[in-house]
């Protein structure tokens, strides 16, 4: 069973950038997408971005235009690159498959956007 493990993430200045990474134990080309969730306290979890074995993407409107995300499936990792962070993008990260499995949440990155 393919394990993820999530990295990057710390404390960051409003404005700043951020990179995220996902790395799994197996191969992620079988997943037709991937996706970066985030769950900020008292909220639900929700998917930040997605990226298909094909490249496409596709992004939450709260992060469009300052997240990117991309895969690298010949290292079977996910990444998402953060910028013009706000402090509302204080939250824990996950990566999973979209849709998402249960079996593949990990322990997530904590990201906290504070001066």
């Amino acid at each position: 069973q393919v394990q993820l493990v999530e990295s990057g993430g710390g404390l960051v200045q409003p404005g700043g950038s951020l990179r995220l990474s996902c790395a799994a134990s197996g191969s992620i080309f079988r997943f037709a997408y991937m996706g970066w969730y985030r769950q900020a306290p008292g909220k639900q979890r929700e998917l930040v971005a997605r990226v298909s074995n094909a490249g496409s993407t596709n992004y939450a409107d709260s992060v469009k235009g300052r997240f990117t995300i991309s895969r690298d499936d010949a290292k079977n990792t996910v990444y998402l690159q953060m910028s013009s962070v706000k402090p509302e993008d204080t939250a824990v990260y996950y990566c999973n498959t979209n849709p998402a499995q249960p079996k593949y949440w990990g322990q997530g990155t904590q990201v906290t956007v504070s001066s």
